[in-house]
């Protein structure tokens, strides 16, 4: 491992982890033309890395919403804090379902199967094309709506589903507000990238730190930062009905991954 792919795998990671074009589906792509990555010990750290990049670039850019929220929430009176945390619970309960039933089916869809990340390319492309064209939205979140947006959650795990494309979508298709929408699908998945670091580094058995930190450094620093664009710039993207241009580029990929499929 380089500096130059180390920095490559951050700013791809920080960008296609924010804006609704599938990061996994990117890197399943990439790594079929140039087979860049493998079980390697320094692979490995570079992808926790890498998430907890973008996972701290969420964090930064909704410091004060998130700080409102925990201040909040130490509250004994029930508020809107309390609901909101109720209701991120709820979405995250599909998800921890299949990461932790359909491991194993999970690691099978990481195959390396273009032709499969094609077709969910082309599904993403569709998805937001009709989110963006869907112009009502004053509903609020309620129990069923975060369970549903949840779902679409578990969902974006299959690489070619954008995780954040398909939860705004689906909360933009519930009628929630688009501004809500987009900050409720990243807010939701603080809790889960944690979640799944910690128990990718449990499960991984001889963990080695002979590693340099430098290379995982220069990584961790792409992605933070591109998140970090990528993210304000997806919320303006959101409120803005401009989903259907990334759907023009899922469709585009979609169907060179297809070809080569």
């Amino acid at each position: 491992m380089d500096y130059l792919f180390s920095m490559l795998l951050g700013i791809i990671q920080g960008l296609t982890e924010f804006l609704p074009i599938s990061s996994s589906g990117h890197l399943q792509i990439i790594n079929h033309f140039f087979n860049f990555l493998n079980e390697s010990e320094d692979n490995f750290m570079l992808t926790i890395i890498l998430h907890f990049a973008t996972c701290l670039s969420t964090i930064i850019i909704f410091k004060k919403k998130i700080k409102q929220i925990l201040f909040n929430a130490i509250v004994f009176k029930k508020n809107s804090s309390h609901t909101f945390l109720y209701f991120i619970f709820i979405s995250m309960i599909p998800a921890i379902i299949v990461g932790f039933f359909l491991d194993h089916i999970i690691k099978l869809l990481f195959s390396g199967n273009i032709f499969l990340i094609g077709l969910m390319l082309v599904l993403n492309s569709i998805i937001l094309f009709i989110a963006d064209n869907f112009k009502g939205g004053e509903k609020n979140l309620n129990t069923p709506r975060a369970f549903l947006i949840g779902v679409s959650q578990a969902i974006g795990i299959i690489p070619g589903i954008s995780r954040s494309g398909i939860t705004i979508s689906t909360s933009i298709l519930l009628g929630i507000r688009r501004t809500e929408a987009s900050t409720f699908s990243f807010l939701m998945v603080i809790p889960l990238i944690i979640g799944s670091v910690i128990k990718s580094i449990i499960d991984q058995e001889n963990f080695n730190f002979n590693i340099d930190f430098s290379i995982l450094f220069v990584g961790f620093f792409g992605a933070f930062f591109t998140g970090i664009i990528a993210c304000k710039w997806m919320l303006h993207i959101v409120e803005n009905f401009k989903l259907k241009y990334f759907s023009f580029y899922c469709i585009m990929i979609g169907v060179i991954a297809l070809s080569f499929g």
